[in-house]
């Protein structure tokens, strides 16, 4: 595997941690690594156009640059080329069609470590993809961020297109759903979603939580759901929490997600956690001493994805320092930088919006404005209003400003009227408490 692929996965997690979800699948998850010439300092990379292009450079040089800082502890001159400026000339070609090939290894079972905090879930999956639609439909898996539940639904979907390449395989985040769903109504296509979705052979779904609250996104999955599951179409699902602590999600999904086997995956154990790095680092052909692989274990214990981050950045700092053999001391500014890297962003009040407009079905322009009095509206700009108050920092005269620049007594009124309806009424205590649990989770 190419050293730069291993450093750009590590540069994409950084910039990730920086943006929103919609801006990173935008504009950085579409870019390539082409290549890294140290002796010029220039990092080139492939995008799909020239527009692309200039949006890069216009607006995520300074993120790119930081990026490549924190990885590399050392400045490089980023240079974007589209598909036909690849020349045979540059630096260490390679042919087009591999510079353009996905750089994520496989997730399959094969390269899912097993151990005690998941091992009823791997079997879960296991036997779904050998026998779907006939052992567990659906099957529901839950757990913390970063425990390997998206590796456990690409593994099925994996291992059942391995055994028949004929399945039509939907893979699907919930708040793409949403996203997706909105677009189509709005482009007269819903005939086309239905089709999509409907006709699929097994249906993944990752973090499935995200359509709680969003009663048409609801409405939809519903009859999605009900159409496979009755023509017996594969159904797996993730989420953060089990069904029943999915507040906002509809009691009649709530009952059919529930309706077969539910199965949590914990954070692994000392042991797992050493036999993920040393599988990893057996990937990315990295030799990690047991003291450098147990050091790392112990300081990392709850996220896998920090654990694998870990060891692709060694791998980076590996080929800049000419495979100098890795240490403990050299580990450590490696996992302060992961975890450091990996707290969540702070919370906007443009995330905040976003994800009251979706939960409502409005728009975010209709959240900000004075003009638009219905009351869906002005209920999802209420709510919109509490939840910056619970999640900023802002006073309550920046908070009247961001909506529509409202006096900052009409903040604190709202804000009021808000806290006792939840008081007063368990649903929509609910509906607000799930609302900001998601934003937190974007």
């Amino acid at each position: 595997m190419d050293s730069f692929e291993d450093a750009w996965e590590v540069i994409c997690g950084y910039c990730k941690t920086k943006i929103t979800d919609v801006a990173y699948k935008t504009w950085i998850e579409r870019i390539k690594p082409l290549n890294l010439d140290f002796e010029t300092g220039t990092a080139y990379l492939l995008v799909p156009n020239d527009f692309h292009r200039q949006t890069l450079s216009r607006c995520y040089i300074p993120l790119l640059n930081e990026a490549f800082e924190a990885v590399f502890d050392s400045k490089f001159n980023i240079q974007f080329k589209i598909p036909d400026e690849v020349v045979e000339n540059m630096t260490s070609p390679k042919p087009q069609e591999e510079l353009i090939k996905d750089t994520n290894y496989e997730y399959t079972f094969d390269t899912f470590i097993v151990g005690s905090s998941n091992k009823f879930a791997h079997a879960a999956c296991l036997a779904v993809a050998t026998n779907p639609s006939r052992a567990y439909n659906p099957l529901f898996l839950y757990g913390n961020s970063g425990l390997g539940k998206t590796h456990l639904l690409y593994a099925i979907g994996n291992e059942i297109k391995k055994n028949d390449p004929s399945k039509v395989i939907c893979y699907i985040k919930g708040d793409d759903f949403t996203n997706e769903l909105i677009e189509s109504l709005r482009m007269a296509k819903m005939a086309d979603f239905r089709l999509k979705y409907r006709h699929a052979d097994i249906l993944l779904v990752d973090d499935v939580q995200f359509i709680g609250g969003k009663e048409s996104t609801q409405e939809e999955f519903f009859h999605t759901f009900n159409a496979l599951h009755d023509a017996h179409k594969q159904i797996v699902l993730t989420s953060d929490r089990p069904p029943k602590e999915i507040k906002t999600l509809d009691d009649r999904l709530r009952s059919r997600f529930e309706q077969d086997l539910i199965a949590d995956i914990q954070p692994p154990d000392m042991e797992t956690r050493i036999a993920i790095i040393k599988r990893k680092a057996e990937l990315l052909d990295l030799e990690l001493s047991n003291d450098v692989c147990e050091y790392i274990a112990s300081k990392i214990k709850a996220n896998i994805r920090q654990l694998e981050g870990t060891v692709k950045k060694l791998k980076a700092k590996s080929y800049l320092n000419n495979r100098e053999k890795i240490t403990i001391s050299s580990v450590q500014e490696v996992i302060a930088d992961i975890l450091n890297n990996d707290v969540p962003p702070e919370v906007t009040v443009e995330r905040i919006i976003d994800e009251v407009a979706r939960t409502y079905g409005v728009s975010a322009d209709e959240i900000r404005s004075n003009k638009n009095r219905s009351a869906t509206i002005s209920n999802a700009r209420k709510i919109a209003i509490y939840c910056t108050r619970e999640l900023t920092t802002l006073s309550m005269v920046a908070i009247g400003e961001e909506f529509g620049n409202r006096h900052y007594t009409t903040i604190i009124y709202t804000i009021k009227t808000v806290q006792d309806k939840m008081n007063s009424d368990r649903k929509v205590k609910e509906l607000v408490e799930d609302t900001i649990k998601n934003i937190r989770d974007r």
